[in-house]
């Protein structure tokens, strides 16, 4: 019995990673792409797992469309980056840098955003410097 239970905790230790790569795929969006979305903040939530950014991009028409953005981590770690939960606030003037989705949704993972009003940038992680217009 202790030789059984032995093998299944060391089963379950070993796989955890790979059910927490799994949770954690960012395959959906194109990281060969980068694009810039120039709007205003609609609402930014603070939360587990990921925090998110709405963004209001506005289009030709004078509507304007809601984005959908995804910060690859956890508010903790955000913390350890220099955001807090008061970085970005709703009807802020914002630059967004993304991964955008691949199947052409409004979304996509934050690489960069700036806040237009004071110049102030955040990112998650490395950034690369050739955005495009989505």
């Amino acid at each position: 019995m202790r030789l059984w239970l032995g093998t299944a905790v060391a089963v379950a230790i070993a796989s955890a990673p790979l059910a927490a790569a799994a949770h954690h795929s960012f395959a959906m969006y194109d990281q060969t792409r980068i694009v810039t979305l120039n709007g205003t903040v609609k609402d930014f939530q603070w939360t587990n797992p990921h925090s998110v950014i709405w963004v209001l991009v506005p289009t030709t028409g004078g509507q304007a469309d809601l984005w959908t953005v995804e910060l690859g981590t956890s508010p903790g770690n955000l913390n350890r980056m220099g955001w807090s939960k008061h970085s970005i606030n709703p009807g802020d003037k914002v630059a967004v840098d993304i991964n955008p989705l691949r199947d052409g949704r409004h979304g996509g993972s934050l690489k960069k955003v700036v806040l237009v009003d004071t110049g102030k940038a955040l990112t998650v992680g490395p950034v690369s410097p050739a955005p495009s217009a989505p």
